[in-house]
């Protein structure tokens, strides 16, 4: 059983699907369908840079939810059809795009807003995030309350085994690390993040997006869409919006999100979409799993001749 799974923030390369638009139409037109619904050259911006701008969270979320859904289209219409649909973080929305619970050119534009919306939400420097290895959630979550001292810091995401990441005010993100650390956490390692995504902190985006979201016309998702917030399959369109909501300030599951896609009787993932980093964690959180990447057409062909059918 197929499951597709799309990455977020942090996947990007300057490149990132031009081999695909080159190569098949239905990349190209997704690219023009983001160019018009953005009214600027994201397709450009994509394919050659500037690498500084295509970084710029505002550009880069709808940049990457582009890039996915020209794979998604392009492997569906070689008949690789998923049973189950899922993604990290902002990768949500590239499942909910496949999913037909959004419509692609309401896509984009809701994640630019959301982009926006949580890099202005703190101030650039007071926040930050940082990956722990080596400890399990209940200990770091600890971890974070021992250091908070009434700032904000918490588990932000949860993306394999000994692998989690926290967020919160700078100041606290490092008093946890050095607690975590103390707890027997083997590496604490500050993230290059432009802002401290999935914590509290991330209430004024939520806020700012979540009548933005609740407005848009959606359909109930033809492919159940597994959530970050509860690893729960969305088959409405009501739940997969609350989720989308919710998404902002609650912690990325990734972990339980795999391990539900493996009990529903997933044994296959393709990553759908720029980079490989959600094919290194569902290897160490099923390590029976089969994983592809897909992001240009040499990997679009070994899928489709390992795959379809």
């Amino acid at each position: 059983m197929i499951a597709f799974v799309f990455p977020g923030q942090g996947s990007q390369c300057v490149g990132m699907g031009h081999a695909l638009a080159a190569e098949y139409p239905e990349a190209r037109e997704t690219f023009e369908q983001a160019d018009a619904a953005l009214g600027m050259k994201l397709s450009t911006l994509c394919f050659e840079g500037p690498v500084e701008k295509l970084t710029l969270t505002e550009y880069l979320q709808p940049a990457l939810v582009t890039v996915a859904t020209a794979t998604a289209r392009v492997l569906t219409a070689r008949g690789l059809t998923p049973a189950f649909l899922a993604g990290h973080s902002l990768g949500e929305y590239s499942a909910h795009v496949a999913a037909g619970t959004l419509a692609f050119g309401d896509a984009v534009r809701t994640v630019r807003n959301r982009g926006r919306y949580m890099q202005e939400a703190v101030p650039v420097g007071v926040g930050a995030m940082a990956a722990v290895m080596g400890l399990d959630e209940e200990t770091l979550a600890q971890a974070c309350t021992d250091a908070a001292e009434g700032e904000v810091v918490s588990p932000a995401n949860l993306n394999a085994p000994g692998q989690i990441v926290i967020a919160g005010h700078s100041e606290a993100v490092q008093r946890a690390g050095a607690r975590a650390k103390a707890l027997g956490a083997r590496r604490v390692v500050a993230l290059a993040v432009s802002a401290p995504f999935h914590c509290a902190l991330m209430q004024p985006a939520e806020k700012r997006l979540a009548p933005e979201l609740r407005a848009l016309v959606v359909s109930d998702p033809s492919t159940p869409v597994v959530a970050n917030v509860d690893a729960e399959p969305k088959r409405d369109a009501a739940s997969a919006i609350d989720a989308l909501v919710s998404q902002v300030t609650a912690p990325v599951r990734w972990e339980q999100v795999v391990r539900r896609l493996a009990s529903e009787g997933v044994d296959t993932y393709l990553e759908v979409g720029s980079g490989s980093v959600l094919c290194g964690l569902i290897r160490r959180i099923d390590r029976s799993a089969r994983v592809l990447a897909v992001s240009d057409p040499e990997s679009v062909d070994e899928a489709v001749s390992s795959l379809a059918g």
